[in-house]
């Protein structure tokens, strides 16, 4: 199984990341959207990060030029029909998965493997919805991709060792480390991660302490490079609270509960960075810790 072609669907953060790093690694790449407003987000996202890739040396205008030469982008989802592998990056929700993947299944041919960048939904139910389960996996990749250096490899239950070892040496191509997941839901990191960002938010509801002293007792007294607020606002306390419901859902465990004051967070707008609110105000110089 030799994967040259690649699908990308959907140009947010990770899907252009995902691309990036595709055709960066040689891959001829076609990234499809819903129209032609998001694709041209999705054009410039990338550009602005080869960019800066560029600036910081990391990356030679010859090789940004070849690699933007091999991102083509469409809002045709029949345009994917002769991709080696598709990955899906688009909204987290299971029907919207499910109807992309069946409508693949009719279009691509059978060597075709389909992976997802789902964060907490299992690939199984996914690949329950195509005639070719022994070709789904999991390719978590992690944000900021061009970055960061870990992907999660998922296989269920009816995924080939043929269909693994492609989507192992994939991610090993694009420059990045590839670790072994089961398919639960939250597969290996979020599946430590989430319950860690979910106690820190019960602990401020009990007043334990203030959001930038727990920030700077874990950032210090454990070495991590943000404490759990910070990260919260990274990721997006949206996505965060919809990963917790997913997560409990499959669980039913009490540490998988998405806490109180995290739902009436999500309720108010105050999502994190990309809203510019959530624990910290983001519209000065420095964060600082709004109220709860």
């Amino acid at each position: 199984m030799k994967i040259e072609k690649v699908g990308v669907v959907g140009a947010g953060l990770m899907g252009s990341g995902i691309a990036e790093v595709s055709a960066k690694s040689g891959f001829d790449v076609i990234v499809r959207e819903i129209d032609d407003a998001s694709a041209d987000r999705g054009r410039a996202r990338i550009e602005t990060s080869m960019n800066r890739a560029v600036e910081k040396e990391k990356l030679t205008a010859d090789d940004r030029d070849a690699a933007l030469g091999r991102i083509r982008f469409t809002t045709e989802v029949d345009e994917l029909a002769d991709r080696d592998l598709v990955i899906e990056a688009i909204v987290e929700n299971l029907e919207a998965k499910n109807e992309l993947f069946g409508r693949l299944d009719e279009l691509c041919g059978e060597q075709t493997v389909f992976a997802s960048n789902t964060s907490s939904l299992t690939i199984t139910d996914m690949a329950a919805a195509t005639n070719r389960p022994d070709r789904v996996v999991g390719l978590h990749f992690f944000n900021p991709v061009p970055v960061m250096k870990l992907v999660e490899v998922v296989r269920t239950i009816a995924t080939s060792d043929e269909t693994f070892g492609a989507a192992f040496d994939f991610a090993r191509a694009v420059g990045k480390v590839p670790i072994a997941a089961k398919d639960n839901s939250g597969f290996v990191v979020n599946l430590l991660l989430v319950p860690y960002m979910l106690d820190a938010i019960r602990q401020l509801e009990r007043g334990v302490a203030s959001i930038e002293d727990m920030d700077a007792g874990m950032v210090l007294g454990c070495g991590y490079p943000m404490g759990p607020f910070t990260l919260c606002d990274f990721v997006g306390n949206d996505t965060t609270l919809r990963i917790a419901e997913i997560m409990f859902e499959e669980y039913r465990e009490q540490r998988y509960a998405p806490p109180p004051l995290l739902r009436r967070m999500v309720a108010m707008g105050r999502h994190g960075r990309k809203a510019g609110r959530g624990f910290y105000d983001y519209s000065g110089d420095a964060p600082v810790a709004l109220p709860v």
